[in-house]
This record gives structure tokens, C-alpha cells and sequence, in this order.
């Protein structure tokens, strides 16, 4: 009930955030637009491929689409409300709330509730919109549901180490990398080195998703890794987040 007070008051505000601001407005809808890019340009691109070098780039598909389906639509997410937390910072409306009727610990709730429910929608969205993946309903809504805490770590990790939107978009791109891209690389390493990357909390929804794009259907152990691992971190950073804001006081 108090989450649902909080969705009241703060709901609104955050949706004239995003409509003021034409960045976030741009981060918000980036996810479908990625997703009728993907949907067009990646099968003209094959058809060049193939007519040019005859190279068949098809079964790299879904190395395309867990890139952009199963990582991104989560990170920005997270990016486009962890800027909308900046904001709050920047006008020190996070210390007025420390006063008001609403407890702090109901924001919380709200402000890491929101981009997970959102993410899982619009990854859920984003898939058969971009449409060159083969997954059931079933196992898009697994995947989204591995990545969906990415959305709230990603908000956790710029409202904790960014002090303004300048210093958030040059962590971004540090941070972008490390967990955007390396993931992706793991799939080309066949050693025992492969899972060194599941030091990133990105690559377990990434090996999910290419789990099941190629049939296999025993994904829980790497699900209930990913949802723990994510969730420990999701933990790690809230405390951080929590003593950068009561810091400003």
C-alpha cells in the first residue's frame, strides 16, 4: 500500500521529468526504435553479406539480438531514471523528502521497483518487435525476468557514484563497456576462461537467452544465479546510495 502512495506522488513527477527533458524522453523510447532498426537494417545487412562475400551472417542473429534485447533495453532503462535521480539530487529534492510524510524507505522501494517492472516490459516489447529471434513467450518473459535487476543496478550505480548528469554520461562510458560489450565477448572463449566473465552481473541473462536460442530448456541454475548475483549487488549498492544521500545533508 505505501509503494502505491509512493507510485502516486512520485509517478507523475518523474513522467514530466522524462517529457521535459528530450534526452531521457530519447532514452526512454531508444529500446523500440533499436528494435525496428534491428528488425530492417540487420537482414539488409545479411543480404549484403551474402551477395558481396558470400558470408552468411544469420546464425549470428542472436548475438545481435542478446545484445540488444536482452542487455540494452534494461541498461537504458536504468540510465534514463538513474538520470531522473541525478535531477532529484542537482535540486535536492532527495533531502526534502527525508522530511516529508513519505518515509524514505517506501521512495527506495519505488525508485528500484519502477525500472524493473518497466524493463521487463519493454524487453518483453522489444523482442518480437526487433523479429529474428525463435524463443516462446515462456522463455522471453525468463529471459527478461534475469535481466530485469540490471534496470535498478544501473539506476543504483548512477545515483551513488555521479554527482551530476556530466559526471553520469562519463561513467557511462567506461561502465558501457565493461558491461555492455564484455559479455558479448564470452561467447567466443571456449576455456574454463569463459566463465570468468560471470564476474558481470550482465552475462548470466546473456548466456540464458544463447541457452535457449539453441534449444536447451535447463536454464534454472544460471536464472537463480543471475536473479542472486544481481540481487547481492543490487544490495551492495543501495547502502552506497543511501550514504551519498544522507551525506548531503
Amino acid at each position: 500500500m505505501n509503494a502505491i502512495k509512493a507510485l502516486r506522488a512520485l509517478g507523475p513527477v518523474d513522467v514530466r521529468g522524462i517529457r521535459r527533458d528530450k534526452m531521457l524522453a530519447y532514452i526512454a523510447l531508444m529500446p523500440f526504435a533499436l528494435a525496428v532498426l534491428v528488425r530492417f537494417a540487420v537482414p539488409w545487412i545479411r543480404d549484403q553479406f551474402l551477395a558481396r562475400i558470400g558470408f552468411d551472417i544469420e546464425p549470428f542473429f542472436f548475438l545481435v539480438m542478446s545484445y540488444f534485447f536482452v542487455m540494452l533495453s534494461s541498461a537504458l532503462v536504468g540510465m534514463a531514471i538513474g538520470f531522473l535521480v541525478l535531477d532529484e539530487r542537482d535540486n535536492q529534492t532527495l533531502q526534502a523528502l527525508q522530511v516529508s510524510p513519505l518515509p524514505m524507505r517506501d521512495y527506495v522501494i519505488y525508485r528500484v521497483s519502477v525500472p524493473l517492472v518497466i524493463s521487463v516490459l519493454m524487453t518483453m516489447a522489444a523482442y518480437p518487435l526487433a523479429g529474428l529471434g525463435n524463443l516462446s513467450v515462456a522463455e522471453q518473459l525468463i529471459v527478461a525476468l534475469s535481466a530485469a535487476l540490471l534496470a535498478p543496478l544501473w539506476m543504483l550505480f548512477l545515483g551513488s557514484f555521479a554527482t551530476n548528469k556530466v559526471q553520469g554520461f562519463a561513467l557511462l562510458k567506461a561502465a558501457g563497456f565493461i558491461m555492455l560489450m564484455l559479455p558479448m565477448f564470452s561467447y567466443f572463449v571456449t576455456s574454463g576462461w569463459h566463465w570468468a566473465f560471470g564476474l558481470l552481473p550482465s552475462f548470466w541473462p546473456v548466456k540464458i537467452y544463447w541457452l535457449l536460442e539453441a534449444g536447451e530448456t535447463a536454464v534454472w541454475p544460471y536464472f537463480l544465479v543471475a536473479v542472486a548475483y544481481q540481487g547481492a549487488l543490487l544490495l551492495l549498492l543501495l547502502q552506497r546510495f543511501l550514504r551519498t544521500i544522507y551525506q548531503q545533508q
